[in-house]
């Protein structure tokens, strides 16, 4: 009965250890890192915003063609477009897009890229040569055009979209996780899981792969912010999500540009809100990539 008490006791205790140390883990990086809290802070605000957007904002493709090109007010807080539509609604349902594309893609490609890296590193030879030279061939492309070039093949749409932004992220994930792949796998750890048999798979998920997920975070969160851009810019050359859904390429592109000197604000705001997103991934990223690299740590 005893053991049991103290099991039990000792079970409240770790779960109640959770929460308090969690507290301590972001107060440390808060204080450690004000910037990335920052730039965490942006992310956060636009995910909730995000997911309220239904709540907190009117259907973002209902015409007020009564109120239309009106400017920032208290009943329409960043104005209205040429066709009355909420500039409100649209901005807060726009991040919705932003980041079902941003964390898809992002998730789709680096993960990919990721594991190819793996296995290209701890097979080396011919299958290592292979897998970088067509790695080469698509970093050779520019991004932007290999992205367009892939939405022509497959067609206007939002998981079209995700796939192409994707496809492009893959060879830079690939680079990076190979590259400390290259390394571990000549670690004593690794080398004596291989002499007492070990299979290969196992190598690589339980000795190769942990010490792979610092670098993959930190290209991971900074290549979300790289993925809002090539979203917004999909959609602003017309290859991106199709109408009436709200992106902010979308906005920016055509009535955006023809209504700057009537109504600026149908620019502005997209814009702003581009470049905050851009910026807090940005800033979240380089306090990650310090925090997680040991040869920065100290700074």
């Amino acid at each position: 009965m005893a053991s049991e008490s103290t099991s039990i006791g000792r079970g409240r205790t770790e779960r109640l250890a959770w929460p308090v140390r969690t507290v301590k883990v972001i107060k440390n990086f808060v204080v450690r890192k004000p910037l990335g809290a920052a730039g965490g802070g942006i992310i956060l605000t636009m995910i909730c915003l995000g997911l309220a957007a239904s709540v907190i904002a009117r259907d973002p493709v209902q015409w007020f063609f009564m109120d239309r090109l009106q400017g920032p007010s208290l009943t329409y807080w960043l104005g209205t477009d040429d066709l009355g539509r909420d500039m409100w609604a649209r901005i807060v349902h726009g991040a919705r897009i932003s980041l079902y594309v941003g964390i898809l893609a992002v998730a789709f490609g680096s993960g990919t890229g990721g594991v190819l890296g793996l296995m290209s590193a701890y097979y080396g030879g011919k299958v290592d040569i292979a897998m970088q030279r067509v790695f080469d061939a698509m970093m050779s492309i520019p991004t932007l055009i290999m992205a367009l070039t892939i939405m022509a093949a497959l067609g206007t749409g939002l998981n079209n979209v995700v796939l192409a932004i994707g496809i492009v992220q893959i060879p830079r994930a690939n680079r990076i996780v190979r590259s400390q792949a290259l390394a571990v796998k000549e670690t004593e750890y690794v080398m004596a899981a291989r002499a007492i048999g070990a299979t290969n798979v196992r190598i690589m998920a339980q000795h190769i792969m942990p010490q792979c997920i610092a670098p993959w975070l930190i290209i991971a969160s900074a290549a979300l912010g790289t993925a809002i851009i090539s979203e917004a810019s999909l959609s602003f050359l017309g290859m991106g999500v199709p109408p009436p859904t709200p992106t902010w390429g979308g906005m920016l592109a055509g009535r955006g540009r023809e209504y700057w000197q009537v109504a600026p604000w149908m620019a502005i705001w997209p814009g702003v809100a581009i470049s905050l997103a851009v910026y807090g991934f940005n800033l979240f990223g380089d306090a990650l990539r310090d925090i997680l690299d040991p040869r920065l740590r100290g700074s």
